[in-house]
């Protein structure tokens, strides 16, 4: 089973409207007590438990604890999951449209998955794509690391990142690389439909998927440190793309 403990990560869950329950109550405070009330009002079943018992269901609590899944393998972060195939049918029906998608390339750190999410939730991304499934042992780091952000960010899940990029081409989308050589982002016209990649921490972007970026953009840095965090530097890039297409 995997539970939420973060008051964000659950109060979002809960707002979501995705399946979840019941909320474990041990000692209720005054923010966790708003919490039980959201449950309430949304008919999520509330079971009290006594401190020590919760403390081994979910040992970083503050007093309440969602659960989010029975599965005793796989994920349920909560993200609402979708699939490629189903995001640019969508797609085909409004021509005209523009969309921004991220695309994780192998981001291994649940803290940077979550901050990335946050990111995308405040700048308005339409789709993140990554290859791997988040280990259902990080979906609490991931929920309560993006404020909750998690439950509302439409995610898809591909076996095959090199095609999927090649899906996303078909269907008008540019693509670009984050790479601290590329050109600078604001430079960069960032309209219509765009797809950003993200590399891992350690690696970058791999070579497969470099060789069919259509260019690499960069955030303009005037500091010592060679590079920013993965996170932050996902946040500038998303910023840049929302700031151009507001009208």
């Amino acid at each position: 089973m995997i539970y939420l403990t973060g008051f964000h990560a659950i109060e979002e869950r809960i707002k979501s409207g995705r399946p979840c329950g019941p909320l474990l109550v041990a000692k209720a405070g005054p923010r966790a007590k708003e919490i039980v009330t959201l449950a309430v009002n949304n008919k999520i079943r509330l079971e009290r438990t006594g401190t020590f018992d919760l403390e081994g269901i979910a040992p970083d609590n503050r007093g309440i604890a969602l659960q989010v899944s029975e599965q005793i393998s796989g994920d349920d972060s909560g993200s609402p999951d979708i699939s490629l195939e189903n995001f640019l049918a969508d797609l085909q029906n409004e021509e005209t449209r523009d969309a921004l998608v991220l695309i994780l390339d192998d981001i291994t750190d649940p803290h940077n998955y979550g901050a990335i999410l946050r990111c995308c939730d405040q700048f308005g991304v339409d789709l993140v794509i990554s290859r791997n499934r988040r280990n259902a042992k990080h979906a609490g780091i991931i929920s309560q690391t993006s404020a909750g952000a998690v439950s509302w960010v439409a995610q898809a899940e591909i076996p095959n990142l090199a095609r999927a990029m090649e899906d996303l081409k078909e269907a008008g989308f540019w693509i670009y690389g984050a790479d601290m050589k590329g050109e600078n982002i604001c430079a960069k016209d960032l309209n219509g439909r765009i797809a950003i990649i993200m590399g891992s921490e350690g690696g970058g972007i791999s070579r497969l998927l470099r060789e069919r970026c259509d260019g690499f953009v960069a955030v303009p840095s005037y500091g010592r440190i060679d590079s920013l965090n993965v996170s932050v530097a996902a946040g500038v890039l998303l910023y840049e793309a929302r700031r151009q297409r507001i009208k």
